[in-house]
């Protein structure tokens, strides 16, 4: 088991702490979780704040063991305080896409670091070219890259049939917003990437004028 750097441990404690909370007080959810109308009315602070509450352990435990994977090698690529940067700007990027999407739905509500993570993941598939990644449901390992680019697709997909409960536009804010800050913060995964960021534009680009191209 690796160990965790004091960052990484703070970022999961400070989400059991607050989730918990949440579990067990509903007005402490309903007031910090991320909701349409309420930002709007001024409660801008729940872009931040829902970030660290989530609907229940297994949510919170997936979000928690992605990060305790992936944290480690995107905090070895970008140092201390810019993998703080990168938390917190894929934690925005995410919800502030979320915010923009349904921005017509005042009823919309979410809660979760997916966001985050999702940004902390691209991170790293950009840092760690040669990452290989397996699930249990289809135990094949993939490259990186592959992964990226057809979840990505996956994403799209999503936010076009919003049919599920799933926070398909934070992950793909999120994804964005750490692919993006990557080249600032690491700008020689350029070189050493080239041709996956060439394939997730490309990807994303042409999937997602063909699902939303106006009718």
């Amino acid at each position: 088991m690796q160990s965790l750097s004091p960052i990484i441990s703070g970022i999961i404690l400070a989400n059991l702490i607050i989730s918990f909370r949440g579990y067990n007080d509903l007005g402490f959810f309903n007031k910090f979780k991320f909701n349409i109308a309420a930002i709007k009315n001024g409660e801008t602070y729940r872009i931040l704040s829902s970030a660290f509450l989530h609907v229940d352990w297994s949510h919170l435990g997936f979000n928690m063991f992605t990060l305790y994977l992936f944290g480690p090698q995107a905090l070895a690529g970008v140092g201390f305080f810019n993998f703080i940067i990168l938390y917190l700007v894929c934690l925005t990027a995410g919800n502030l896409f979320a915010l923009y999407f349904h921005r017509d739905n005042l009823y919309y509500s979410a809660v979760g670091a997916s966001g985050a993570i999702m940004g902390i993941l691209y991170a790293t598939i950009l840092m760690v070219p040669e990452m290989r990644l397996s699930f249990i449901f289809f135990p094949i390992p993939l490259p990186g890259y592959v992964f990226g680019i057809g979840y990505l697709v996956y994403t799209l997909f999503g936010m076009k049939r919003q049919k599920d409960n799933i926070g398909h536009t934070a992950h793909f804010g999120g994804a964005i917003g750490g692919i993006l800050t990557t080249l600032i913060l690491a700008p020689w995964v350029i070189k050493e990437s080239f041709t996956t960021l060439v394939l997730l534009v490309i990807v994303s680009l042409f999937t997602g004028m063909f699902l939303f191209k106006k009718k």
